[in-house]
């Protein structure tokens, strides 16, 4: 049984022109209005201000998918949380294992980028989880830890998402076993280095399908889900929201 609203992330990744986000918008919103879900949005940042605009008047929070540390500068091609959170956003997802293997991120660019975004009132979405080798090599518990002492303070106040790695849109789902054992693993770390750590919610996200719904909404530890390719279709979105909620 969860003890507050669970969370339904998406993350549309390289995903949507305006036109798409529109049309998904108009096609969820009437169906979640009475469900009141925390439902979070993350689309591509050309769609930032598009996607609050659509989602105005509704529970739907919108935010970004990554962001760069400094606020101002010579960065070509980077995006800062004062203006992600000019477009209107709430939140951002930091720390995806796209960013850390495709774009060579690192705990300490982490850190800082988590930092900017509690600074400029967005809530850090942390993406935490382990490589197929590291769970071979009973590392799961070892990395996990050292993803979240290396980046938190006892004064965060946001959300984390245990996304093995080798789960990610490969259609493999960890088991619930797995996946209790690993949010049990975060959420001792989190009461233990965080002042507010037994209140931070832990996401499951991994190839998230309706299919594998029912069963994860009722894995203990669990407070939501973050969705990737499911996400897309505002139908198998729907559905994943309404598995958490009903």
């Amino acid at each position: 049984m969860h003890l507050r609203k669970p969370i339904i992330a998406a993350n549309w990744k390289m995903h949507k022109t305006g036109g798409e986000v529109e049309e998904f918008f108009t096609t969820l919103l009437p169906q979640i209005k009475d469900l009141k879900p925390q439902v979070w949005v993350a689309p591509s940042a050309t769609a930032l201000r598009l996607a609050v605009k659509a989602v105005h008047g509704s529970y739907v929070l919108i935010g970004a998918q990554n962001i760069y540390f400094e606020e101002k500068g010579a960065f070509t091609g980077e995006i800062s949380a004062p203006q992600v959170a000019d477009c209107g956003a709430k939140f951002v997802i930091i720390g995806h294992s796209e960013r850390r293997r495709l774009f060579g991120e690192n705990n300490p660019d982490i850190k800082k980028k988590i930092n900017s975004a509690a600074s400029n009132g967005l809530i850090p979405l942390l993406c935490i989880g382990e490589t197929l080798e590291e769970r071979k090599n009973h590392q799961t518990e070892h990395v996990l830890k050292n993803q979240l002492v290396s980046v938190l303070d006892e004064h965060f106040e946001g959300v984390i998402a245990y996304e093995p790695v080798w789960a990610i849109g490969t259609g493999q789902s960890a088991t619930s076993a797995m996946i209790e054992e690993a949010h049990g693993v975060c959420k001792e770390i989190l009461k233990k280095l965080c002042r507010k750590g037994d209140q931070i919610p832990v996401l499951y996200g991994g190839s998230v399908t309706p299919e594998t719904t029912h069963a994860l909404s009722r894995t203990k530890y669990v407070d939501g889900a973050l969705v990737g390719g499911a996400s897309l279709e505002a139908k198998s979105f729907l559905s994943i929201i309404r598995g958490f909620t009903s």
